[in-house]
């Protein structure tokens, strides 16, 4: 997993318990976030239960460290977003994962550290937590039912700073070869012609055979067909024609 330099501070303050601690360091190195600070955890730290649900994540476990305030544990940082779908009747910079990740992505280049701050599982954050952040992060999520675990908001938060410098393309093919090329689908195409005209196929609809024709190599351009798709179009014409040959010589 490649780890990005001054990646966000994960801080879960109050956590109640060791599954969703577990869990939420499992979703950080998913996406190399590195660093866990826990305030006050209310089963103490370490905690077992974290473990085994942390899933190999054990270094993120290992390197938590535990403070008794929200402002010892972000003393060090230069900016805080706070995680949470209420802003508490105060005025706050809001914004969604998409655009927090893009500003985190800015503060880690510009070497300033930086943060996020995710609230106990019953009741959140307190507003005396929030007033410590710059920002808030409001998720956009079904408002008849808006409610998600720590785990999964440490995960959601994590995909989207991921998201903004993965390079994966959007599209790609598994055990990838090359394409065929235009030779091999004309030597295709020239065959299907040859064995539709030969098994009457056309004998009906002899006007409309170079429409068909037509039609039918665009269709196969579209395929964007790769070299063993070739061979295996010519393995299925050949069984084809090999079937209905036999039987005529019957």
């Amino acid at each position: 997993m490649t780890v990005a330099e001054n990646a966000p501070t994960i801080i879960l303050v109050e956590p109640q318990m060791g599954e969703n601690i577990g869990a939420s360091a499992r979703a950080m190195l998913n996406f190399g976030l590195t660093d866990l600070r826990l305030v006050k955890p209310r089963d103490g730290w370490p905690n077992e239960r974290a473990v085994a649900m942390a899933a190999s994540a054990d270094a993120v476990l290992a390197n938590a460290q535990v403070f008794d305030s929200v402002a010892a544990a972000t003393a060090d940082l230069h900016h805080i977003y706070a995680a949470t779908a209420r802003p508490r009747d105060m005025i706050k910079h809001v914004v969604t994962p998409r655009k927090a990740a893009t500003e985190l992505r800015k503060f880690s280049a510009g070497n300033e550290k930086s943060g996020i701050l995710f609230g106990k599982e019953s009741s959140g954050l307190s507003g005396d937590d929030i007033t410590l952040s710059d920002a808030i992060i409001t998720v956009p999520l079904n408002p008849d039912f808006s409610s998600i675990n720590l785990a999964q908001a440490v995960l959601l938060l994590g995909y989207e700073w991921f998201q903004v410098a993965d390079e994966t393309p959007d599209e790609y093919i598994t055990n990838e070869e090359r394409p065929a090329t235009k030779e091999e689908l004309t030597h295709l195409f020239n065959r299907l012609e040859t064995e539709l005209t030969t098994n009457g196929y056309f004998d009906k609809m002899l006007p409309r055979k170079p429409v068909i024709l037509k039609n039918m190599r665009n269709m196969f351009q579209r395929f964007g067909l790769m070299e063993s798709d070739i061979r295996a179009f010519q393995g299925i014409v050949k069984g084809l024609t090999y079937v209905k040959r036999d039987k005529s010589n019957k």
